[in-house]
């Protein structure tokens, strides 16, 4: 699955950059639009979710993690540092669904729990772009973010003996990305591609510390990738 993710996601960049870049004679686009000090925009896109996962022995059974596909929506606002450096913040919505299959039991109501998670991100991104060539322009991205998980069930007083999967509310991490703007007759459109990786343990050990589903946990953190859809 992942690997068909970003094989269509490639694909797609390649052939919005093969019509600006082989295209005969290309009129040069809003020659203007990188000059501003202060840039706006919004973007659509998806994601998929995945966790990473680390134990304190080694039985040779790992927690399974089926990875649905999320969408994100979100603002921009950019800052201009210079020619090829720019200071952006992106808030934005993102959901996801991922369902954890943990080992050891003989009922699927046990071993599964859905984790369904709404979060509202705060990024703080540079981002490096190369000179412009005609209508495109390549560029990478780095920086972290804060994250609000409203579906974390932090303070719920039921654990998994219950049913009940709780994770931390509020989430740290960092997200490296590659992308690029591609000048239209009226808009810049950029498609990107971003790895997004938690440094916060996003679990909440159950009340046994003995309990089958979290006692062999050392730490649970989100790895997800991105494909965004910028319009500025």
């Amino acid at each position: 699955m992942k690997k068909q993710f970003l094989l269509s996601s490639f694909l797609l960049f390649a052939a919005l950059c093969q019509a600006q870049l082989f295209g005969k004679d290309p009129i040069i686009n809003i020659q203007n639009e990188d000059k501003a000090f202060l840039n706006y925009g919004y973007y659509l896109g998806f994601n998929q979710y995945d966790f990473k996962f680390e134990y304190k022995n080694d039985i040779g059974q790992d927690v399974l993690v089926n990875k649905g596909i999320g969408f994100n929506v979100g603002l921009i606002g950019e800052m201009r540092i210079n020619e090829f450096v720019d200071l952006r913040f992106e808030p934005g919505l993102l959901y996801a669904q991922r369902d954890l299959g943990f080992p050891g039991f003989t009922t699927a109501q046990d071993a599964i729990r859905e984790v369904r998670s709404t979060y509202i991100r705060f990024p703080l991104l540079v981002k490096l772009s190369t000179k412009r060539y005609n209508n495109i322009k390549p560029f990478v991205t780095a920086g972290g973010y804060s994250a609000i998980n409203l579906g974390a069930k932090e303070d719920s007083l039921d654990d998994n003996s219950s049913g009940e999967f709780r994770m931390k509310k509020n989430v740290y991490g960092y997200e490296l990305g590659f992308g690029i703007d591609i000048y239209t007759e009226f808009f810049k459109f950029t498609p990107s591609i971003r790895g997004v990786f938690a440094l916060t343990n996003e679990i909440i050990p159950d009340y046994d510390p003995n309990s089958p589903w979290t006692g062999n946990i050392e730490s649970m953190r989100t790895r997800g990738i991105f494909v965004n859809f910028t319009f500025e």
